[in-house]
């Protein structure tokens, strides 16, 4: 049982599928903090999966089900500093997930922040002591070897009824994406990938800036996409980040120009996207004239 569900006043419980590989909870001992609830297991699972996704030390930071940071370094220390200064504001009361050994360097600057669960592979032990001091601090140990199991079903109720289908499970690289204008360097190929396999776990319509492995602004969950483009480069303007050689990864297609457009007005120089609207054209001549560079998934990553 649960404290409650998404709210008060709603009952709930966690359930782990019978014959499944593993599950969300599989090998996690919580070595601190208030019990568990509903929206932090929720938050956990959406953060887990965007985790088996990225490569090297990385921090993936989850607030209602979407990350409002993610951040890929070469230690782990600056994996989370990069997640954090994505969007602190947005960060405050979100779960934490890292995939390395959290150190108690790493553990003060956690300990300076509102976290609800605070997921990790290992402490050290000083660390352990400096987490502490955050008695409601949910601190999660995972041992789990097992990878997630792409093969699994996605399960959705509806009114009297399930929705059921496979686990989005597509992983686009480099090798099996279309440049259709422009050139890439090597480090925007890999800002392009990174912002790609981000925007994957981010709610419909979903738009994902990045550089440098750091997500810059995301805009989640708007029924426009050209609303996702501008509240993401808002969040980028807001936190201090320039956009200049910036990336833009798109769920799905642009059906017009003017979110393109907004985003290369505002320093982005690689877009990336499915492709397969009836006006690619004029997203593909919006790109060429602002000297930019596009790239086409040919999948879509709708998420709702």
């Amino acid at each position: 049982m649960l404290p409650y569900g998404e709210n008060p006043h709603q009952a709930a419980a966690y359930y782990a599928e019978r014959g499944a590989r593993t599950h969300l909870l599989a090998f996690v001992d919580q070595l601190q903090g208030k019990a568990l609830s509903f929206n932090n297991l929720n938050d956990l699972s959406a953060a887990r999966l965007l985790m088996s996704e990225l490569e090297g030390p990385a921090c993936v930071i989850v607030k209602h089900a979407n990350p409002c940071g993610v951040g890929v370094a070469e230690t782990i220390d600056d994996a989370y500093a990069k997640a954090l200064a994505a969007d602190p504001l947005s960060a405050y009361g979100g779960v934490v997930v890292l995939n390395r050994m959290v150190s108690p360097a790493l553990a003060e600057a956690l300990a300076e922040q509102f976290i609800e669960v605070l997921f990790a592979p290992a402490f050290d032990a000083p660390a352990l002591e400096a987490l502490a001091r955050k008695q409601s601090l949910r601190v999660l140990l995972h041992a789990e070897q097992r990878g997630v199991d792409e093969g699994e079903r996605d399960y959705r109720r509806v009114l009297g009824g399930l929705l059921v289908q496979e686990r989005d499970s597509t992983r686009s690289n480099r090798e099996e994406m279309q440049v259709v204008c422009g050139e890439l360097s090597d480090a925007q190929w890999d800002d392009l990938v990174f912002a790609w396999r981000v925007v994957k776990h981010v709610a419909s319509n979903a738009i994902v800036l990045a550089q440098g492995g750091q997500t810059l602004g995301i805009g989640a969950g708007q029924m426009s996409r050209v609303d996702a483009v501008r509240i993401a480069v808002e969040k980028a303007r807001e936190h201090g980040h320039s956009l200049d050689g910036a990336v833009l990864a798109s769920d799905a297609f642009f059906p017009f120009a003017d979110g393109p457009q907004l985003a290369l007005d505002s320093g982005v120089s690689v877009i990336v996207q499915p492709g397969g609207s009836k006006r690619d054209a004029e997203v593909i001549e919006a790109v060429l004239a602002a000297g930019a560079a596009m790239v086409f998934t040919d999948s879509r990553h709708f998420r709702h």
